[in-house]
């Protein structure tokens, strides 16, 4: 039997959001990135590089952000208001201190649901008191995947739940 590639509509059953707090990745990583220049889908990402990582961290326009818990709760429940507001439907959130995971099932393109859940998960740390500078707490840009199958959309939410590591307080 085989699995069809995507809807027959050919819109994805969601997407896998992936977006990083400021500074926590940076090129020459020895986790490997992607730059704008090496960014084709199933391309390798770049390999480590000591002096570019280096490079890359003196160019910072602020210390890296690592999400505390109070950060951490505001982004969460900024995530799912917005999804409720919206009506898009969150499968799952997982957000961790270095990085958000959100598995959206959305009526408009992906690089809209990132920007607005990155835009209001920043607002609501202000409104809470948690985060005070004028410069945004996200790296720019963030990781969008088209989820085409129902296959893709259990993967994505089980990496999102389970895959992240030891539960944060």
């Amino acid at each position: 039997m085989s699995r069809p590639e995507f809807n027959e509509d050919h819109t994805p059953l969601g997407y896998l959001i992936t977006f990083r707090a400021y500074g926590t990745w940076l090129h020459g990583d020895k986790r490997g990135s992607v730059d704008r220049n090496h960014h084709r889908y199933g391309s390798p990402t770049l390999p480590p590089s000591p002096r570019r990582k280096q490079i890359e961290k003196e160019l910072l326009k602020q210390p890296p952000v690592k999400l505390n818990r109070r950060q951490r709760v505001a982004t969460d429940s900024a995530v799912r208001k917005t999804c409720e507001v919206r009506k898009w439907n969150l499968w799952t959130v997982s957000v961790r201190t270095n990085h958000i995971h959100c598995v959206v099932t959305a009526n408009c393109d992906p690089e809209r649901v990132l920007n607005a859940l990155k835009a209001n998960a920043t607002r609501k740390m202000k409104e809470s008191g948690c985060w005070s500078s004028g410069l945004t707490p996200w790296a720019r840009r963030g990781s969008k995947k088209y989820l085409w199958t129902e296959e893709d959309l259990v993967g994505a939410i089980v990496y999102a739940e389970e895959e992240q590591g030891e539960p944060l307080d």
